[in-house]
């Protein structure tokens, strides 16, 4: 969903998810109608003497109270991925964002460290952070008077609060559900004697059975809907990733050039084709998308939701010119294939121009980047002198 920018911290910007907009109040809601239960909670195990009845029974007190723990958490969140991000930072590993929404923070890495080490520290680093929030939020929570006035008694209360969850966050945040931080101490603790794609493929696997004992609790256990809604997206992260690793490691020393349907193979269409005359050739040839090209030179890429543009009645009017995009997405004959696959993911679209230059040299589809993985899995190699046209060439399908 779409972020708005807030602030920058060490040059990081900080972002808000427009989910935020939406847990922000709830959490407030959430603790507001529960400060006598937290205030309980306080007492017995921090001895914290608070007068239960007072923060609890006036609604505007304990919704004040609410609203300002529930700052108080996400800023600590904040904290905690700017840890990561410092620590990322440190070991050149530039950081996009640091990103709030429904289920806490996210720092945007650039890429993720493979030396184990690196990873571990940066991983360390976020519960190090909210354990030393919890610290010097207890320091201060001592320093308060418990019998003195009610601003007193709610500072209190919020030390208290901000002291135990900062260490409830920490402790979480260690639990293996990969890619949670405990999941990432556990991947680089494997990587230490196992290539770092297997040691992803065992974090993964723990992470999900995580996933899978964490949901059933909020299901059966009293946890509630959210930690079956966190157990989900940990499940979905830790699949990702594993898959996006276990690529990365499988396209090793590929190139574009090696996986791309060369320029000699290209079907193209010209700028004054016909919308009709387009569409009854991507019909014919199970072909979803083509280059346009003018005299030689690349003008354009017009696929088949352009021409589903078009009204059926009206197609034989229109021509591709006026519906092709304009902005190409491109890439180098000598770029890794695994950056391909990662434009195509950033940017939406199911093929990118190679380029050389001004000239074009080939395209490279997702369905040739799947092929292509294929082969590497069942073969360990992708000779480029070797491939198969009729395998390789797969721009031809539907992509």
């Amino acid at each position: 969903m779409r972020s708005y920018r807030i602030g920058r911290l060490f040059g990081i910007p900080i972002e808000l998810d427009l989910t935020f907009l939406v847990v922000l109040p709830l959490f407030a809601y959430l603790i507001g109608s529960s400060v006598g239960t937290y205030a309980e909670l306080l007492n017995e195990q921090f001895g914290a003497g608070l007068d239960v009845a007072a923060l609890s029974g006036d609604p505007v007190v304990a919704f004040t109270l609410g609203a300002l723990a529930a700052v108080g958490l996400f800023v600590g969140v904040v904290l905690h991925e700017l840890g990561h991000s410092l620590v990322a930072m440190r070991f050149g590993f530039p950081i996009a964002s640091i990103t709030l929404w429904l289920f806490g923070g996210v720092a945007q890495l650039s890429e993720m460290p493979e030396d184990w080490k690196q990873e571990l520290y940066i991983a360390l680093a976020g519960p190090a952070v909210s354990v030393a929030l919890g610290v010097v939020s207890y320091g201060a929570f001592t320093l308060v008077d418990p019998n003195g006035s009610a601003l007193l008694a709610g500072t209190r209360f919020l030390l208290g609060y901000l002291a135990l969850m900062n260490v409830v966050l920490a402790v979480f945040n260690l639990l293996p559900g990969f890619p949670m931080d405990g999941g990432r101490v556990l991947r680089a603790l494997l990587a230490r004697t196992r290539p770092y794609a297997r040691a992803t493929q065992l974090a993964a696997e723990v992470g999900k059975l995580f996933a899978i004992l964490l949901g059933l609790f909020g299901l059966f256990g009293g946890g509630g809907l959210f930690l079956v809604a966190i157990a989900f997206f940990i499940y979905i992260g830790a699949s990702s990733e594993a898959q996006q690793t276990m690529m990365k490691a499988a396209f090793e020393g590929v190139v574009v050039r090696d996986v791309m349907t060369p320029r000699e193979e290209v079907k193209a269409v010209a700028p004054d084709t016909s919308v009709a005359d387009l569409v009854e050739r991507m019909f014919r040839e199970r072909h979803t998308g083509y280059p346009v090209l003018d005299a030689g030179r690349v003008v354009g890429v017009v696929t088949l939701s352009d021409a589903q543009s078009v009204d059926e009645v009206e197609r034989d009017a229109f021509t591709v010119e006026e519906v092709m995009t304009r902005e190409l997405e491109t890439i180098g004959p000598d770029e890794d294939a695994i950056d391909a696959l990662q434009r195509m993911q950033s940017t939406g679209v199911g093929r990118l121009l190679v380029m050389d230059g001004e000239d074009l040299v080939g395209i490279i589809s997702r369905t040739d980047l799947m092929t292509a993985l294929d082969i590497v899995r069942e073969s360990g190699s992708l000779q480029a002198e070797n491939r198969d046209p009729e395998t390789m060439a797969s721009s031809d399908r539907p992509a």
